[in-house]
């Protein structure tokens, strides 16, 4: 069984990425999400569910075969095709070089969890993973809506902890470390769920150029997510 360590709170947790890095680095999570949801062995956790809601960006007018990509990859770890969102905005193109305007990205995430009920939101941390200015923009929009008392009451907002370059490319060996650094959520992937992520993360043919290929093989975030609590 994969390993699930989350403080003492209800979810129904919302995804914010954009379509292609969903499986690239949400996948874990997502997981251990939907598995909670089957087999509530965690007995303070009261899952409904997992909803994804990403905007599409367009880049390369590839924005329809991204969406479709996203909810063949959303299927396979058990999250129909009704629960996920994309955005499609000519404002909030996908391009390393922009960033999103927060107030326009802050309402649409405000719209979707107060029409979905949504508890806990999952998204990017000030480091962004990479870096990529998208990224950066959709914590930017979280932290508005938190810090500003915007988000429904009991709202909470999780961020994927961004690392080094080593430990991001250890694979399994970022495990321990992981484990005795301070965090809100660590979430752990047997071998049988990595290979399902990796099967999520290959529905994104679009996006799988040669360096992705050497991510889904060294990545921690395919076995790893360990999150802090905004």
């Amino acid at each position: 069984m994969g390993v699930a360590q989350v403080k003492a709170m209800e979810f129904v947790p919302c995804n914010v990425p954009v379509p292609q890095v969903m499986p690239f680095y949400f996948t874990c999570d997502a997981q251990c999400f939907e598995k909670e949801k089957r087999n509530s062995f965690q007995a303070n956790l009261n899952l409904d569910g997992v909803a994804v809601f990403a905007i599409s960006g367009n880049y390369y007018n590839q924005g329809e075969i991204r969406k479709k990509e996203l909810e063949q990859s959303c299927f396979l770890l058990g999250i129909p095709a009704s629960d996920v969102t994309v955005v499609d905005h000519r404002d909030l193109p996908d391009n390393p070089a922009v960033q999103w305007d927060t107030q326009l990205l802050a309402a649409f995430v405000l719209k979707h969890v107060e029409a979905n009920n949504i508890n806990v939101v999952v998204t990017f941390d000030a480091g962004g993973v990479s870096g990529h200015a998208n990224h950066v923009s959709l914590y930017t929009a979280l932290r508005s809506l938190h810090s500003e008392g915007k988000l429904p009451e009991g709202c909470r907002v999780l961020v994927l902890e961004s690392v080094n370059l080593f430990r991001k490319y250890i694979s399994i060996l970022d495990i321990p470390v992981s484990c005795l650094l301070p965090r809100d959520a660590l979430f752990i992937l047997t071998e049988e769920e990595t290979e399902q992520a990796r099967r999520a993360m290959r529905c994104h043919r679009s996006q799988l150029l040669w360096f992705r290929h050497i991510y889904l093989l060294f990545s921690r975030y395919m076995v790893i997510n360990s999150l802090r609590l905004l």
